[in-house]
């Protein structure tokens, strides 16, 4: 198996309580109806025919965490995601907290 070369033991440990299969119940839109509501992308197994094998990440389970907040998660609060989950749950979060734009960029462009 793959495994990050940074923070591999802390990846290993989150990937072995998800049972290495990514831990997304709907956060990224999909019902995950196979799947009995939980995402069925296996780190290492192949998607489709067509797509590479899957590389599950250890990431915030509360997919509006950014930055520096996520770095500093315990390994309870990380759980695995397949990459297309994760992107979808971000922009989910984003959208459902208005996107506002960041208040210290505001007079980024003003003249």
């Amino acid at each position: 198996m793959n495994e990050p070369i940074v923070c591999a033991s802390l990846w290993s440990a989150v990937m072995r309580a998800a049972g290495w299969r990514c831990q997304c119940r709907g956060a990224c839109g999909q019902p995950h109806k196979t799947g009995e509501g939980r995402c069925t992308h296996e780190h290492g197994k192949y998607a489709s025919k067509r797509r590479a094998p899957v590389r599950l990440t250890a990431a915030p389970a509360d997919p509006a965490t950014t930055g520096l907040a996520a770095a500093r998660l315990a390994r309870g609060e990380l759980a695995a995601w397949c990459p297309g989950c994760l992107d979808s749950a971000r922009r989910a979060a984003r959208r459902a907290a208005g996107a506002a734009p960041d208040p210290a960029q505001a007079g980024l462009f003003d003249l």
